[in-house]
């Protein structure tokens, strides 16, 4: 069975998910109450669906495992960066690295070439068959924009236990659905409840 049809009508992406293309991509790893967990990047058929449906790949791509191992090893190390930026602690070096890596992986102008029938003219080197490269410095621009940008300061992970999540807070809300909030509630109402009286 495809990981993302057992989340995704679980789960609705977090906020700013929809603005933050990297965003969504570090929440594809995901923590479940009861010790479950899903990952929809865990096999090379779900890397290729997350893909496409981000408009990173055709849908006959065919990634492969080692394509997406990489993928997933720089969602570990965006996972540290948003980790760090939303506790205010420093950033790992090696996370830095992994991501300045990803983001040079690709040309971000076309370059200017020269045809001696036709002169000058505008193309990207980057062939088509490179969709790795282009999808990991996509997703890397995209997480240097929020981390470096006005939203960086509203990045913050749920609040609701075991949730791994991240979301760009908007208002009061601190966690990144309707199921985790449910869950917080449900727990602070528990607590309340099962306070010894004094």
């Amino acid at each position: 069975m495809d990981p993302s049809s057992i989340i995704d009508p679980v789960l609705p992406p977090a906020p700013g998910a929809d603005e933050y293309l990297a965003l969504d991509f570090v929440n594809t790893a995901i923590a479940l109450p009861g010790g479950q967990y899903v990952d929809l990047l865990g096999t090379p058929k779900a890397v290729n669906h997350w893909l496409t449906g981000h408009a990173l790949a055709p849908e006959d791509a065919g990634v492969q495992e080692m394509c997406a191992t990489q993928l997933r090893a720089l969602r570990e190390h965006l996972r540290a960066l948003f980790a760090a930026r939303a506790g205010g602690l420093p950033a790992l070096p090696s996370a830095l690295s992994a991501v300045n890596d990803a983001l040079t992986r690709t040309p971000t102008a076309a370059l200017l070439l020269w045809d001696e029938k036709n002169g000058p003219y505008r193309a990207s080197s980057c062939p088509p068959n490179e969709i790795l490269d282009h999808a990991l410095a996509t997703i890397a621009a995209d997480a240097a924009d929020l981390l470096t940008g006005a939203d960086a300061e509203l990045l913050v992970s749920c609040d609701a236990s075991p949730c791994n999540r991240y979301l760009v807070r908007r208002g009061r809300r601190h966690w990144c659905s309707t199921r985790c909030g449910d869950r917080v509630r449900a727990a602070r109402a528990y607590a309340r409840r099962t306070q010894p009286t004094r």
